[in-house]
């Protein structure tokens, strides 16, 4: 059993390679080394790191301290940090005030609810279009369902237009979380797999034709008809995503009651 006097620590290892081991010890240390392999390649290489600090900075040590940092120098200026100091309050306080009058501005000049409803559409896509096993959470087949559940949801009579004519069948719908409440998406797909979404919710924004955006790796036609926001997402192909799109905007316009259509745009 190795006595307790024999047992060297870890902080005498340090104190070893710094070189401030009381004499008394070292012959100590070394024994300890040559039998622990283990705590003597942790030396070696705490050695081999001090010498490639002392190699890299250790010029610094010898360099005489620039004008700006001499002691005098710095206590002649301490007042006038104070002052600077106060004057740098002052400016913060005018800043924060200046910014907080153009958060103020920003609220005021909030996005519309289409345009919301454009980026949570596009956000969607992205996120839904690369599921394989799980797309959507009532298949397509089962379309009466399908747009009962979501128009009962989103509090709107909804259609998932038919696509057929423009190579597109429905794979299904999921019902997510919108700007204004519970929105319907559908997604529809090709005949390559090439994937579109329909993206509808409820909004107090005036009705509106087709117009055109595009985001990161995709876009969008959008739309509003009684009430109810339309995204129409997919490749940024925008001749093909147009087709598609007026598509589904006549195919919902037809069956929009002529007494819920609104006058604007």
């Amino acid at each position: 059993m190795i006595e307790r006097e024999q047992i060297v620590s870890k902080d005498e290892l340090n104190a070893f390679v710094d070189g401030e081991l009381p004499a008394e010890r070292v012959a100590a240390v070394e024994a300890w080394l040559a039998t622990h392999p283990d705590d003597a390649m942790k030396v070696a290489a705490w050695r081999q790191q001090a010498e490639l600090i002392r190699a890299r900075y250790g010029g610094v040590i010898s360099e005489k301290p620039p004008q700006r940092l001499n002691v005098e120098r710095l206590m002649r200026r301490r007042y006038g940090a104070v002052i600077g100091a106060v004057a740098a309050t002052i400016a913060a306080f005018i800043v924060g005030g200046v910014a907080g009058w153009t958060a103020h501005g920003a609220v005021a000049a909030s996005p519309s609810d289409l345009a919301l409803f454009t980026t949570d559409a596009l956000d969607a896509y992205r996120l839904y279009t690369v599921e394989v096993r799980h797309p959507v959470e009532v298949p397509g087949d089962q379309r009466p369902h399908l747009q009962e559940w979501l128009s009962k949801r989103v509090g709107s009579p909804l259609r998932a237009p038919d696509l057929d004519k423009v190579g597109l069948k429905l794979v299904g719908g999921r019902l997510l979380p919108g700007p204004t409440g519970a929105t319907a998406f559908f997604m529809y797909e090709g005949p390559s797999g090439e994937r579109y979404t329909l993206y509808c919710g409820r909004t107090k924004d005036q009705q509106t034709a087709l117009r055109y955006t595009q985001g990161a790796r995709a876009a969008a036609y959008y739309w509003v008809d009684a009430n109810v926001a339309y995204v129409l997402s997919g490749p940024a192909e925008q001749d093909r995503l147009h087709a598609i799109a007026q598509s589904a905007y006549d195919q919902i316009d037809q069956h929009t009651p002529p007494q819920n259509r609104q006058i604007g745009g």
